[in-house]
C-alpha cells in the first residue's frame, strides 16, 4: 500500500488527486513529528510562565476575548468550544470531501504552528487511515474564524462524540472508537481552537472542484468538437495564427486540443457552404480558453491555501510568540470560488448553445434529431432539460464573497462567507457534468446523419465507446434513462490532460 508522508514539501492538487485515486495511507514525517512536539512543548511552558492573557489559550473565544480562564480549566475551555461550535445544519457533507477535510486539517497543524499534542494529530491520521469519516454538515460556516461549524463536527469524534461513518455505514464515533480502541482525547490548551478555527471546509470543497472542474473542462473540448463535427462545422477559428495575436494561454490550448481532436476527420476537411459558424461553435476557442485560465487562477490560490497555517492564534516557538491575527479569513477562497462558479457554468452556457443548435434543423440535420419528426419528439426535451439546469446555473452564480454580515458581537464585523461559495459552486459544477452529458447525447446522434463520412479516428474511438453505454434513438423512448447514462459515462471517463 502506497503512503504519502506528510511534511512541508509542496501539495499540489495532482499530489492531493493521487492520494484519493491510489487510496494511499498517511504517514507524519519525522519532521512533521518534531515540529508538532516542539510547538506544544513551547505552548505548555509560554501557559505557565506568560502572565499576560494569550487569546484562546488563557481566555475565551470571539467577543469573549477578554475573559480570563484559570489553568485547572484549559481543558474544559477547548471541549466546551468544540461541542457548543457544533451547529451546522442542511445536508451532510459527501464523504469524499469530508476526506479531504481530514487531509487538509492534518496537513495545516503538521508545520508545528498550531499546538496540538501529537496525540491529537495522529488520530487524525488514523481516521484518514481507516477510513472513518466524521459526519459534517453543509450549513453554518461563515468562512471568517475558519469554518468553526463544520470544523466541530469533524472534531467531535477524537473526544468521543458525534457521528462517523465506517464502510459507508453510520455509527455513533464512541462505537467505532471501541472498535480500533481509541481513547478520546483529553484536549489541551489551544487545541479546540486549533481544529476549530481554519479553513478546511473551504480549501476541500475547492480541492475537489478544482479535481472535478479540470476534467470537466477538458471534456467540454471533446464534446464540442464531436458537436462541431455533428454540426459540419468549420476548422479555419482555430488556426493557431489566431490566437498567437491574443495569446491567452487557455485560448491556445483549446484551440491546438481541438485540432488535435478533430485531426483526420472527413468531415471537417469537406466543402462547407457556409462562410461562418455561430458563436458557441467558432467561440469555442475564446470561451473555453478562458474559463481554463480561471481554474488555473483558481488552483493557484487553493494551492497556497492548502500548503498554509489557516488556525489562530498562530505559534512561533523560534521567535518566542503566539501571535492573533486572521489567517482563518476565507476571503482569498471565497473571492476565487465565486469566480470558479462563474468560470464553470459559462462552459455549460455555451454547451446549451450547442445543443439549441443541433436540434435546429440546419445544416442537413433533420429537426430535433431524428428521422420522422412530427411522429416524433425526439432531443426536443433533452435541450428543454439544458436550459433548466443553465437556467439554475445562472441564479447560483451569484456570489456570495460580496456579502458579510456581522457575528460574535460586533467582534467579527466581516466575514468572507467562502464556505457558501463553496457549496454553491459544487452545485454548479456538477451541474455542468449534466449539461455537457447531454450536449454528448445530442452530437453522438446527430454524427450518425453525416454518414457514411467519419469524424477524425479519436472521435470515432470515443462515440464508439459511448455506444456501449447510448444507443442510437430511432424513434421516441424513454430518455431520462438514457441522459442519466449519459451524464454517468462524462464522469466515468478517465482524461488524459496533455
Amino acid at each position: 500500500m502506497a503512503t504519502h508522508k506528510i511534511s512541508t514539501k509542496f501539495l499540489s492538487i495532482e499530489r492531493v488527486e493521487k492520494i484519493i485515486d491510489r487510496k494511499m495511507k498517511l504517514e507524519l514525517s519525522q519532521e512533521a513529528i518534531d515540529s508538532v512536539q516542539k510547538c506544544r512543548a513551547y505552548l505548555d511552558k509560554k501557559t505557565d510562565t506568560e502572565k499576560e492573557p494569550i487569546y484562546g489559550v488563557t481566555t475565551g473565544f470571539g467577543s469573549l476575548c477578554n475573559r480570563s480562564i484559570s489553568k485547572e480549566d484549559l481543558s474544559t475551555l477547548q471541549r466546551n468550544l468544540v461541542i457548543s461550535h457544533a451547529c451546522g445544519v442542511g445536508n451532510e457533507v459527501p464523504q469524499e470531501i469530508v476526506q479531504l477535510m481530514l487531509l487538509m486539517k492534518i496537513q495545516s497543524l503538521s508545520y508545528g504552528h498550531s499546538g496540538v499534542q501529537l496525540d491529537t494529530i495522529q488520530r487524525l491520521v488514523d481516521f484518514f487511515n481507516k477510513g472513518v469519516y466524521p459526519v459534517v454538515y453543509q450549513q453554518g460556516s461563515l468562512g471568517a474564524s475558519g469554518d468553526l461549524a463544520p470544523l466541530a463536527h469533524l472534531s467531535l469524534p477524537l473526544i468521543g462524540m458525534g457521528e462517523v461513518y465506517y464502510r459507508g455505514k453510520k455509527y455513533p464515533a464512541s462505537v467505532i472508537n471501541e472498535k480500533f480502541g481509541w481513547t478520546p482525547i483529553t484536549l489541551q490548551s489551544k487545541e479546540g481552537l486549533a481544529l476549530l478555527n481554519g479553513t478546511q471546509f473551504m480549501s476541500s470543497y475547492a480541492v475537489w472542484l478544482l479535481m472535478k472542474s479540470r476534467k470537466l473542462s477538458w471534456m467540454a473540448d471533446i464534446i464540442a468538437a464531436v458537436s462541431l463535427d455533428a454540426f459540419d462545422g468549420r476548422i479555419e477559428p482555430f488556426n493557431l495564427c489566431v490566437h498567437m495575436v491574443r495569446p491567452h494561454a487557455g485560448q491556445i490550448t483549446t484551440a491546438a486540443h481541438m485540432l488535435q481532436l478533430l485531426d483526420g476527420s472527413e468531415i471537417i476537411k469537406r466543402h462547407k457552404e457556409h462562410v461562418q459558424d455561430p458563436y458557441s461553435f467558432r467561440c469555442i476557442p475564446q470561451v473555453h480558453g478562458a474559463s481554463k485560465d480561471s481554474i488555473q487562477h483558481v488552483q493557484d490560490v487553493v494551492e497556497t491555501e492548502i500548503n498554509s497555517v489557516t488556525d489562530n492564534p498562530t505559534v512561533f516557538p523560534d521567535e518566542d510568540i503566539v501571535v492573533s491575527a486572521g489567517n482563518f479569513h476565507g476571503q482569498p477562497l471565497a473571492l476565487v470560488l465565486d469566480f470558479l462558479s462563474i468560470a464553470m457554468a459559462e462552459l455549460g452556457n455555451i454547451s446549451e448553445r450547442r445543443i439549441y443548435q443541433l436540434i435546429a434543423g440546419k445544416r442537413e440535420l433533420p429537426s430535433f434529431l431524428v428521422k420522422n419528426p412530427g411522429l416524433n419528439s425526439g432531443f426536443m426535451i433533452p435541450q428543454y432539460a439544458a436550459a433548466s439546469i443553465v437556467n439554475q446555473n445562472k441564479a447560483f452564480t451569484m456570489p456570495c464573497s460580496t456579502d458579510s454580515i456581522e457575528s460574535s458581537q460586533g467582534q467579527e464585523d466581516h466575514v468572507s462567507m467562502g464556505a457558501n461559495a463553496a457549496t454553491k459552486c459544487y452545485l454548479v459544477v456538477n451541474n455542468v457534468e449534466k449539461i455537457l452529458g447531454i450536449e454528448l447525447f445530442n452530437a453522438a446522434q446527430a454524427l450518425e446523419f453525416r454518414r457514411p463520412m467519419k469524424s477524425s479516428p479519436f472521435i470515432e474511438d470515443f462515440v464508439a465507446a459511448y455506444r456501449e453505454f447510448v444507443p442510437f434513438v430511432e424513434n421516441d423512448t424513454y430518455m431520462h434513462e438514457l441522459i442519466q447514462k449519459s451524464i454517468d459515462f462524462v464522469n466515468g471517463v478517465h482524461v488524459v490532460m496533455e
